[in-house]
């Protein structure tokens, strides 16, 4: 088994907002997370503690149960991550409002005869097959989303996790039934790969190569090459930038089962 993964803030003004972890756990298999943690605008937004602590005590609190919990399917395993999380700031902050801290999730979870996962909102998990075809799994909900609502925060906002809209893990557990979700025989898949949008956009945004493409780099060059490849693309003046951020966190995690 080898596993590769890397993290790059987008900003050195801003922490990096992303989560990423790997777990062998000693009953074998292995387990990958990646969390994009989404950016609020500037103003209030009721919580204090901010979006890397609320991604490292949601990512951690998923890497435990995904790894500990074979028994629990994975979109069981968000929603009660969610809860926990939710629990731990509860008392202080307001966990009712629109943009307290969340994240995109992607969750693999394997053993010697499934590989789950889990994707909601717009990271991306990519399979792949022995004979190397590659198949992204996407919860494509958020580009569903009219361009000219994701221009304005209070139209977007009206669409984030509701019906007929978008879904993020924020302290609602009944977020977790939106998720996409899926199990595939183990000897079908010969590595995976996760990626928060600030690294898939070398595939969906910037046209770079597609998903066959985007993961042989990680196989051949690695995670943070990946990123770095990401990053002389958007610092090209002669490059649009991917939609409201030119340099976004970036993060990218590879196993090869």
């Amino acid at each position: 088994m080898r596993i590769d993964l890397a993290s790059a803030a987008g900003s050195p003004e801003r922490p990096n907002e992303d989560w990423v972890s790997a777990a062998i756990p000693a009953s074998g298999g292995g387990v990958l997370v990646v969390l994009d943690g989404v950016t609020p605008p500037r103003g209030e937004v009721g919580c204090g503690h901010g979006v890397p602590w609320f991604a490292a005590r949601l990512g951690g609190r998923l890497t435990e149960l995904s790894g500990s919990r074979r028994d629990m399917p994975l979109d069981r395993i968000l929603a009660e991550a969610i809860r926990d999380t939710a629990d731990a700031h509860r008392d202080t902050c307001d966990l009712s409002h629109v943009r307290t801290p969340q994240a995109t999730v992607v969750v693999v979870r394997w053993d010697e005869a499934h590989v789950e996962h889990l994707v909601l909102s717009d990271s991306v998990l990519l399979l792949q097959a022995p004979g190397g075809e590659v198949t992204a799994v996407l919860d494509d909900r958020l580009d569903r989303v009219p361009r000219e609502v994701l221009g304005s925060v209070a139209a977007t906002d009206a669409f984030r996790n509701a019906e007929g809209g978008f879904f993020t893990a924020a302290a609602n557990p009944a977020v977790a039934a939106h998720a996409v979700t899926g199990r595939t025989p183990r000897e079908r898949v010969r590595a995976v790969a996760a990626l928060t949008d600030g690294a898939s956009r070398w595939t969906d945004t910037f046209r770079e190569g597609d998903w066959a493409q985007c993961l042989a780099v990680l196989r051949k060059e690695g995670a943070e090459s990946l990123i770095g490849r990401v990053r002389a693309v958007e610092s090209d003046p002669a490059r649009p930038s991917a939609r409201h951020k030119r340099h976004d966190d970036a993060s990218a995690v590879y196993a090869e089962l």
